[in-house]
């Protein structure tokens, strides 16, 4: 089979050259713009569900939700391998790794079912969240935003509605995790000293509070569960009635009048500011009041294209928010990638040039040069195009595959050239000692021809005499 391989390529050199010149001219314009990470994926597949239940301890986190969620909802999932959990103050965590080679779609879609029957916690907790598949490298980008005009609420605001939406939206981008975020919110600071005086209970101040908001968290208010206003209808049309808060700041809630008792409003026995929740971690910078947004990719994904499409969205959102500071150079994983990439190209371009020096000096041949040098750039561009195709990602472990391959690579392409080369000279060579000598033509060996044939003709043996 190989010899038919040999012989047809001999006889389609001209092709041969075609095919070998259009591969390495594709390779060249395509290779570029395939997938490019620092490593491979190497985490199992796994996912991760959430439950927040502010206000409570780790304690009894674990009693009302993890042990509840583990033990009777997610346990026994199919193609579960282990879970284990973790509860923290006001938060429970359950993470499922699945058995080797499962589908992550699918191992998503089995959990995604089990929640739904999370009715059976107690209501003390936000409903249980699965998050989204993360890369084993998932952090992309670190950004930092500071201003010297906006308070940390304000940015804050802008941030959770504006900027993070926007993020969310890039391609490739799983989670963007807000470091130092400070929610807005309306504190109703009482006094106990002015209720006692006052004849107003606490009760009564949490509900005058809870009632005038547009919802409340508070499960036994009112408005807990917001109303809708109906709709008048006229002989022409039907007109929606919507009603709009008249609270926007806290002089607004201040001014707003106690329940049972008529006369007194919210800031004659409390103070009512704007704050924030108490933090429970935050974004330390040299600079202070500074928010950390953490960029978060899916697996098999670009990470030049992730941080571009995210620096793109930035510089986008960049004329509509006055007054703030965007720094993406605190972590950015492209540039370890764009840095390794081009101090590659460096050495790939140095080692080529020292591998046709040490052809040239060892083969002494030109043509021999050229044909290794073609043979290994065409191997080369062929494996990383096979890969290309098949929506492999390149890493650091794919170009050490690519270096110990290329020794092989280099050592069968110049023994085969040498082998070859010999071959034609020992050819050339069995060719001249096989030609036939041409005879002599000139009146010398004509001469010494008919001397030699008339010696030949007038020598005759003695006949024996008898006597």
């Amino acid at each position: 089979m190989m010899r038919r391989i040999v012989e047809s390529s001999l006889r389609l050199r001209v092709l041969v050259v075609v095919l070998a010149a259009t591969l390495l001219l594709v390779g060249v314009t395509r290779l570029p713009s395939g997938s490019v990470a620092t490593l491979p994926e190497f985490a199992p597949v796994y996912e991760e569900v959430q439950t927040e239940a502010l206000g409570l301890s780790a304690e009894e986190v674990e009693q009302l939700i993890t042990v509840p969620l583990e033990q009777d909802l997610l346990n026994g999932v199919a193609w579960l391998d282990h879970i284990h959990s973790e509860s923290l103050p006001s938060l429970s965590r359950v993470v499922l790794v699945f058995e080797p080679g499962t589908d992550p779609l699918r191992a998503r879609q089995v959990v995604q079912e089990r929640p739904t029957q999370a009715h059976a916690l107690p209501n003390v907790s936000k409903p249980p969240l699965m998050l989204q598949p993360l890369s084993s490298t998932s952090r992309v980008m670190m950004i930092r935003l500071s201003s010297q005009e906006l308070s940390p609420i304000e940015m804050s605001v802008l941030a959770h509605w504006t900027i993070i939406p926007r993020l969310i939206g890039v391609s490739g981008v799983a989670n963007v995790t807000e470091w130092g975020h400070r929610e807005r919110q309306l504190p109703v600071q009482v006094d106990p000293e002015r209720l006692r005086s006052m004849g107003v209970t606490l009760e009564q101040t949490v509900r005058t509070t809870g009632n005038a908001l547009w919802v409340s968290p508070l499960t036994y208010l009112e408005a807990s569960t917001p109303g809708t206003a109906g709709f008048i209808d006229t002989p022409n049309q039907r007109l929606s009635i919507q009603h709009l808060i008249p609270i926007k700041a806290a002089d607004d809630l201040a001014q707003v009048p106690i329940e049972g008792n008529e006369g007194l409003l919210i800031g004659d026995v409390a103070e009512v500011v704007e704050d924030h929740q108490p933090l429970i971690g935050d974004a330390v910078f040299s600079v202070s009041d500074s928010l950390l947004l953490v960029v978060e990719k899916f697996p098999e994904t670009n990470t030049l294209e992730v941080t571009r499409g995210v620096e793109r969205a930035l510089a986008e959102m960049q004329p509509g928010l006055p007054g703030i500071e965007v720094d993406t150079t605190i972590f950015r994983s492209a540039s370890f990638i764009e840095m390794a990439i081009h101090n590659l190209g460096i050495e790939l371009l140095i080692g080529a040039v020292l591998l046709v020096l040490l052809l040239l000096v060892f083969q002494y041949n030109w043509r021999a040069t050229l044909i290794s040098t073609v043979a290994i750039a065409v191997s080369l561009v062929a494996a990383a195009l096979v890969l290309y195709l098949r929506g492999a990602i390149f890493n650091l472990l794919v170009i050490a595959g690519f270096a110990g391959a290329l020794a092989i690579v280099i050592d069968d392409a110049i023994v085969g050239v040498d082998h070859a080369m010999r071959r034609l000279r020992q050819h050339r060579e069995r060719g001249s000692t096989r030609r036939p000598r041409p005879l002599s033509s000139g009146p010398c060996s004509r001469c010494s021809a008919r001397s030699s044939t008339r010696r030949w003709s007038s020598w005759s043996p003695r006949r024996p005499s008898f006597s």
